[in-house]
């Protein structure tokens, strides 16, 4: 039992401070993180994920000192450790396997087998545990895992922010990595939070029950876990309050959320500030947009916007329509939002229920791929449908609309929909999903384009007049 084993070997702290000669400095975050990897050998735990900033030591303890302890304590178990690359999890392979090979004969009477020591695999002699590694997305060979470590599943901002690799990086931890768990097996995932939709955000979101989280930010916020007080450092024997502050200066408000605070989503947004935000209200028939300004329901111009998707999946992008008023000053009022992940069939009963329940001028539609079917469709139907073209990437589109919520042109109605709208705003364009904003920069296109036309034809009407 590990109760029996001698002092240094009691827990992975004390057992790191040995193997380090002291060098190893036990901030109280690690030894929290020591004291429940123990919970995890012994069982008690199943479902682990540790959310510190870089450099806090959360790796060196998990991903280093823990498997050499682990396998001391339990030589006929096994572990796969996985990264992001297949060369870096063989790195955390390389360190498990010399800390056991140096001080596992002295503290635990075992030793990694000489004919079988690769840094990607490796076992222990005269049993049958040992250690793997592998790259995500790669595959992984051989034995189950009794413990499954997976230490910073993203590379970099760059792979976080790709929906595709998002994606992917889910699909092979539960197609790959999950299935070879051995019965009563653990997975640990270490982050440093990237994006909200990162595995560790994946996860959370859709079975938030299973795992016990450690969430720790480096300068300390309400409900803390070490009961720090507010804006406390996590680790002030390596970061003081004010390096933190200047690293937080350096990477400005979004990475320094994600990356040191935990939190992947900039608090007033990249593109789209909270305070650009306005409201209106609609009370018999007439729009307030501020203290003084009114307008009249029936003078207003109701047109929807739509970007369409055709799947249920729960990983897959959302159907969104959105209705909006134009007012006679070229405001826009945001009426309603519906957003919801269905099949194409399903499409074009809810085009209609829209077009009834709203009778907009038109019903604008974004007709790139599964849209462009969609599109030929709704014009069979009957109904007044437009073709938008997505000419721009998103980030371009949607900076004409940013402008014109900064100059204060755009209203938002209170509805059930729209807490879910403004969270995607301000997480743009790092969020996890941005249809609704694309229905957004949509309806500001179609509206200068409007104003446009006009334009033209009134230029047109003057020279032919003139001609006249």
């Amino acid at each position: 039992m590990i109760t029996d084993q001698i002092p240094w070997t009691a827990t992975p702290a004390l057992f790191t401070q040995y193997c380090t000669q002291f060098k190893w400095i036990p901030g109280e975050h690690l030894l929290l993180l020591s004291d429940t990897l123990i919970k995890v050998a012994r069982g008690e735990i199943g479902h682990l994920m540790i959310s510190m900033p870089p450099r806090h030591g959360k790796s060196m303890l998990t991903s280093q000192y823990f498997p050499a302890w682990y396998l001391g304590h339990f030589p006929n178990k096994r572990i796969i450790l996985t990264s992001y690359e297949a060369d870096f999890a063989a790195g955390w392979g390389r360190k498990a396997r010399n800390v056991l090979s140096e001080f596992g004969p002295e503290l635990f009477g075992i030793s990694v087998a000489s004919r079988s020591s690769a840094v990607n695999r490796w076992d222990i002699e005269g049993h049958v545990g040992g250690m793997s590694t592998a790259g995500v997305g790669g595959a992984i060979t051989g034995k189950g895992a009794d413990l499954l470590i997976i230490d910073d599943p993203h590379k970099n901002a760059e792979e976080a922010n790709s929906r595709t690799y998002r994606n992917k990086a889910v699909e092979w931890y539960r197609s790959t990595a999950y299935t070879r768990l051995e019965p009563g097996g653990a997975v640990i995932i270490i982050q440093t939070r990237w994006h909200q939709d990162d595995l560790s955000g994946r996860l959370l979101q859709e079975e938030s029950d299973k795992w016990t989280v450690i969430n720790l930010p480096a300068l300390a916020m309400k409900n803390d876990l070490l009961d720090r007080k507010l804006g406390t450092a996590l680790f002030p024997q390596r970061y003081s309050v004010d390096d933190l502050l200047e690293i937080k200066q350096t990477l400005g408000s979004y990475w320094w959320n994600a990356l040191y605070q935990q939190r992947p989503q900039a608090l007033e947004g990249g593109t789209f500030k909270r305070e650009y935000f306005r409201y209106a209200k609609l009370e018999n028939g007439i729009f307030s947009l501020n203290d003084t300004r009114k307008v009249k329901y029936k003078d207003c111009r109701v047109f929807q916007t739509c970007d369409p998707a055709a799947s249920t999946r729960t990983t897959a992008d959302y159907f969104v329509l959105s209705t909006w008023a134009q007012t006679p000053d070229n405001d826009l009022i945001l009426l309603d939002v519906l957003r919801t992940r269905m099949e194409s069939p399903d499409q074009i009963n809810l085009f209609k229920q829209q077009y009834t329940r709203w009778q907009p001028a038109f019903q604008a539609v974004e007709s790139v791929g599964l849209g462009k079917t969609l599109y030929q469709m709704l014009v069979r139907e009957g109904l007044p449908i437009r073709e938008l073209r997505a000419d721009r990437d998103k980030i371009t589109r949607a900076l004409p609309a940013a402008a014109r919520m900064e100059s204060g042109s755009i209203y938002f109605l209170h509805g059930s929909w729209l807490t879910e709208f403004e969270d995607e705003l301000l997480s743009f364009p790092t969020g996890a999903h941005d249809d609704q904003v694309d229905t957004l920069s949509y309806a500001v296109q179609v509206m200068v384009k409007q104003h446009i036309d006009k334009i033209d034809l009134s230029t047109l009407i003057r020279k032919t007049n003139k001609v006249r």
